[in-house]
């Protein structure tokens, strides 16, 4: 029977793998031969990752030991060079609660590398403001609601789980989630000093707040640059 410790070894091998294409995909694209193998290595790892979202840990153990194969006999043979991360390590961070929270009102690569970045550290809880939160702090009302910010979430695979946060208390949340970090992003209006003072003060311990450092300047990298280029580009148009 599949417990609980047994799903995260099965998460920690689904982040050795991927921890290795990462490293394997720039290196060897120009030979069609080895591309063509990690193609596969990658098709067996979105499946695992499928199906351990389903709860399917067999389907899900065996996806990625086939990955796992592949990518040994590449590097048995000489062909492609990488050493896997110790299980121990992949195995805190699968027991290791990170806490994140944002608006997700209109989803862009920002927000999928604030996410990411989150994962690699543990696994992700992600909290979706309140309508009228966002309201209060943006100063206008939410186009996209908050019940259907919160299914988009959910389907991401970075995230382990997501909820919807309070109106009138942001620190409710720490206290049921009871997480190891807190993950801010990089432009999030909040200080760490006062987080960690307000966590202390409830007499929660051994949380660790961290901030993004990454801050992508892009052009649509952001909600508010995005509603500005519908609003430049279709303003006068009725679609």
């Amino acid at each position: 029977m599949i417990n609980q410790e047994h799903s995260r070894r099965i998460e920690a091998y689904i982040r050795n793998v991927e921890y290795v294409l990462e490293r394997l995909r720039s290196k060897y694209l120009s030979d069609s031969k080895i591309r063509e193998i990690i193609e596969i290595v990658e098709a067996y790892l979105k499946d695992s990752k499928y199906y351990l979202s389903k709860g399917d840990y067999f389907t899900a153990l065996a996806t990625i030991a086939y990955a796992e194969g592949l990518l040994d006999a590449l590097r048995l043979l000489g062909l492609v060079k990488f050493e896997w991360l110790r299980l121990s390590d992949l195995m805190k961070k699968a027991f290791t609660k990170v806490l994140t929270a944002g608006t997700f009102e209109i989803l862009h690569p920002g927000h999928i590398m604030y996410l990411k970045e989150a994962w690699n550290l543990g696994r992700v809880i992600t909290i979706v403001s309140r309508d009228e939160t966002v309201k209060r702090i943006k100063g206008r009302d939410v186009i996209i609601p908050e019940d259907q910010r919160l299914e988009v979430i959910k389907h991401i695979y970075y995230v382990h789980k997501a909820r919807l946060g309070y109106t009138d208390d942001m620190f409710r949340v720490i206290e049921e989630e009871q997480p190891d970090v807190i993950f801010l992003g990089p432009d999030q209006p909040i200080d760490e000093n006062v987080i960690v003072r307000e966590v202390e003060r409830r007499g929660l311990k051994d949380i660790t707040v961290v901030r993004m450092n990454k801050l992508i300047n892009k052009e649509l990298y952001s909600t508010s640059k995005i509603i500005n280029k519908i609003l430049e580009r279709f303003g006068k148009l009725k679609l």
